[in-house]
């Protein structure tokens, strides 16, 4: 099963002061509107986002449909077609995509610890 590209998203308090240190750390802003509380950062194959206010906690992310460098793929496992995978495994989601939908969408489950995990498509 194939869920596209990882990142962390990071729930940060304040976003100046994230990205400012993350830069100290290698990395640099490749997409995000920091005026909407958002930035998505890279440092080689890492990815990390930025977002305050939008989660109460860090998410592990996969974007289905995209390579790390955000670039679309022509062939992949759309959202809701590993939706209807995972739930058939028996897992429980926090939030489901429409599936009787196209182009975007997500899902969010949580794993044993409680750590959450979404599903984001952006195409």
């Amino acid at each position: 099963m194939d869920l596209g590209a990882f990142s962390i998203s990071l729930a940060v308090k304040d976003l100046e002061a994230s990205r400012l240190f993350y830069e100290k750390l290698g990395f640099t802003v490749a997409h995000g509107q920091q005026s909407q509380g958002w930035l998505i950062m890279k440092n080689g194959d890492h990815v990390i986002g930025l977002f305050q206010g939008m989660f109460p906690t860090n998410i592990m992310t996969f974007n289905p449909g995209w390579t790390a460098d955000a670039k679309t793929l022509d062939a992949y496992t759309d959202v809701r077609d590993l939706q209807r995978q995972l739930k058939a495994r028996g897992l429980a989601l926090m939030t489901e995509v429409d599936e009787a939908g196209s182009g975007p969408g997500s899902f969010m489950l949580a794993d044993p610890d409680g750590n959450v995990i979404l599903v984001d498509q952006h195409i």
